[in-house]
């Protein structure tokens, strides 16, 4: 990464233990007039190889090299979610990552809830191996911000003065495993840090904003902070009203926003600013060879034991994500049944989140451990529950009562079928649920295989939490290794869309 002539501070509580001291080297330069500079923005990147033409961080260093070549102030920035899940975050929790950011020259990174999966414990550890400011004002443990990372930062260039905040979306709380981390209510955190950056001097203020497409809307609409640099629903979008910006940047640096800030300052001293917006393709730029063999030894590690054909499957599987988190699928219903058989349960329950390929496997081709590695990479175990079929009804309507909103919780199942009413209120969208061909009986007890994230209340399950384990998170094994094993018995494997889930007509 190039010198810059900015001068960037992070504030906070951990202030003095993230910020880089070849950061905080350069000298503030004289005011001007006016200046420009620009962020450099990508979210959602958990996969260090790309794929295909596009993506990963080999390319995403050679478009950092390419705008550093024309500029001395670009600022790279991430927003969150690269912890997991991923093929190799399954082994070493994320490290990998952050090692590969070091190299790459990351500036500023928001947290993710996907920072949160392997616990709280695991982020304050990937916290600390960041050479770059981690911005977080809403994370707390114990009261006091996530141990390392910092409230705000700012950057001066040129004589004007940019103030940072960092936000996770409080759904974290449902969608991750945060254990005692807490999420502080982001238009409030917002309104509050924004605020002390203004009276501290800033003469702009952005967020670095994990949020959700509602929480998103909601934070241009307060017009607390001028720019708002997005991440979690993996759109490739860019906004402006006069007032308030946002942009977010797809997923996988399979494409990178530049925002280009302009600011000027009049003669009483008062300041405008303007973004502009460009959208780039990684698959404009060779990967840097660098960067490249820095990941290739990362996926080096991995061959030995993830590479080993498992079986065929005859029929084509699909796992793309808006299929898993919207109708049943092959691959759900495979993954579903896996489960169900490794546990000898009456029926399964398995969030459409929870697979993760986002691909199609045509019919003929041949499985590896490192397809159902790539599909469950969250290190989920499977448990057995005992549940009254009043129970699976519920957790039924939480699967589908936000199926408009293409969430991680939509149920993929084995064992049942069931038909609902999309165009009905949440809770009460399910018509019809039967088991083994029968309506199922609310006051009976059924046998359910699920996985840990979700019988510890994950993606909203909240009916799972108090149902008596059979077998408990202690004694479980992990899914992908059920998966695995079942295709490897099982030779070749076909399934079908078959009708498990239905919609009203």
């Amino acid at each position: 990464m190039n010198s810059k002539r900015a001068t960037i501070r992070a504030t906070g509580a951990a202030a003095l233990s993230v910020a880089t001291a070849a950061l905080l080297a350069a000298s503030p330069a004289l005011a001007q007039d006016s200046t420009t500079f620009t962020f450099l923005h990508v979210n959602d990147f958990d996969r260090m190889e790309g794929s295909g033409d596009r993506g990963g961080y080999a390319r995403l260093a050679a478009i950092l090299a390419d705008e550093e070549s024309r500029s001395d102030n670009v600022f790279m920035v991430h927003g969150g979610d690269s912890i997991s899940p991923c093929l190799l975050c399954g082994f070493d929790q994320g490290a990998h990552h952050f090692d590969l950011m070091n190299q790459l020259g990351v500036d500023f990174y928001a947290l993710g809830n996907h920072e949160f999966d392997f616990g709280p414990d695991v982020a304050e550890e990937r916290v600390a191996e960041a050479d770059f400011p981690v911005v977080n004002s809403n994370v707390v443990r114990g009261g006091e911000l996530l141990d390392g990372t910092v409230e705000s930062a700012t950057i001066d260039v040129d004589g004007f003065t940019v103030g940072i905040l960092g936000l996770t979306t409080p759904s974290t709380a449902d969608i991750a495993s945060p254990e005692d981390a807490e999420f502080l209510p982001i238009l409030d955190v917002t309104a509050d840090t924004a605020s002390a950056l203004r009276e501290d001097g800033a003469d702009l203020v952005v967020a670095i904003a994990h949020t959700g497409v509602s929480e998103d809307m909601s934070l241009i609409n307060q017009h607390a902070v001028d720019l708002i640099l997005g991440g979690h629903d993996h759109f490739l979008f860019t906004y402006w009203d006069d007032s308030t910006a946002f942009v977010e940047a797809d997923e996988q640096a399979n494409y990178v926003v530049a925002v280009d800030v302009t600011m000027t300052r009049d003669e009483d001293g008062s300041v405008e600013w303007e973004p502009a917006f460009r959208i780039i393709d990684s698959a404009d730029f060779e990967p840097d060879a660098d960067m490249a063999a820095a990941v290739q030894t990362y996926e080096d590690q991995l061959s030995d034991q993830l590479d080993v054909d498992i079986g065929t499957t005859a029929t084509e599987l699909d796992s793309r994500r808006s299929f898993v988190r919207s109708r049943e699928t092959t691959f759900g219903n495979l993954v579903a049944d896996a489960i169900r058989d490794a546990v000898d349960a009456d029926v399964a329950i398995t969030n459409g989140g929870g697979i993760r390929g986002d691909t199609t496997y045509a019919a003929g081709t041949v499985l590896t451990r490192r397809d159902i590695q790539t599909e469950l990479p969250f290190g989920n175990t499977t448990v057995k529950l005992e549940v009254t079929g009043a129970d699976i009804v519920e957790a039924l309507e939480i699967g589908v009562g936000t199926v408009e909103e293409g969430q991680g919780r939509f149920p993929q199942v084995s064992g049942l079928s069931f038909t609902y009413d999309p165009s009905a209120e949440p809770g009460n969208r399910v018509v019809e649920v039967m088991v083994d061909g029968e309506p199922i009986d609310r006051d009976a007890t059924y046998s359910l295989a699920t996985n840990n994230f979700m019988a510890d209340g994950g993606d909203a399950y909240t009916v799972f939490v108090d149902a008596p384990r059979i077998i408990d998170p202690l004694a479980a094994q992990f899914m992908a290794a059920q998966v695995t094993d079942y295709i490897a018995e099982m030779g070749e494997v076909a399934p079908e869309v078959e009708g498990r889930i239905s919609t009203v007509d």
